[in-house]
């Protein structure tokens, strides 16, 4: 009856592309001592009754290496983002001159490159979760095919394809992590 039956693993690898793809973005926010544009872009601001991230709601600039500063548009939002930037657990205490919001990046010290190892750490095991997770619905779709009359030898091999990508996915996270880790570390 299932004999038809084709997972579609690119799909499956599409999606858990887009869990790494969001692993990078959440690995470019974290700051390793030099100011960048990017270790803005997870922090989203309460702005007009949604979450919106900071570059819609003014100009990001790096003006020196150990300095971000956020010219805010709409002068009601300035607290708003400042908020937002001292709970988004960057570590940085913002200084505000007007509209101007000023970032100074402080030098990482020893206990501070522990904790951002950490949330490197949290971040690819929430990519490794959504990888996972990715696998499951995977999994539930050859498990119907099984209940729909698919064989065990088509049930085996189809699940490990999916296991393959799975282990694939999971090398290029902890790969990547250790990356980060490493250049977290340096001093």
């Amino acid at each position: 009856m299932s004999e038809d039956f084709m997972l579609d693993t690119d799909d499956l690898e599409r999606r858990m592309a887009g869990a790494i793809s969001a692993l990078r973005t959440e690995f470019g926010s974290l700051r390793t001592g030099r100011g960048s544009a990017s270790m803005l872009e997870p922090v989203q601001v309460d702005a007009y009754g949604q979450m919106t991230p900071i570059n819609q709601v003014g100009t990001v600039n790096v003006p020196e290496p150990r300095m971000v500063t956020i010219n805010v548009w709409d002068k009601a939002l300035v607290g708003k983002v400042e908020k937002a930037i001292r709970e988004s657990g960057l570590g940085i205490n913002p200084q505000l001159n007007g509209t101007i919001i000023m970032l100074p990046i402080p030098e990482l010290n020893e206990e501070r490159r522990t904790q951002l190892s950490k949330v490197a750490g949290n971040y690819a095991e929430n990519a490794r979760v959504s990888i996972r997770n990715i696998r499951r619905d995977g999994m539930d779709q050859i498990k119907k095919a099984k209940a729909d009359g698919m064989s065990e030898d088509d049930q085996k091999f189809w699940e490990d394809e999916v296991q393959k990508l799975t282990n694939k996915m999971i090398k290029a996270i902890d790969d990547q992590l250790e990356t980060k880790q490493s250049e977290i570390m340096q001093v």
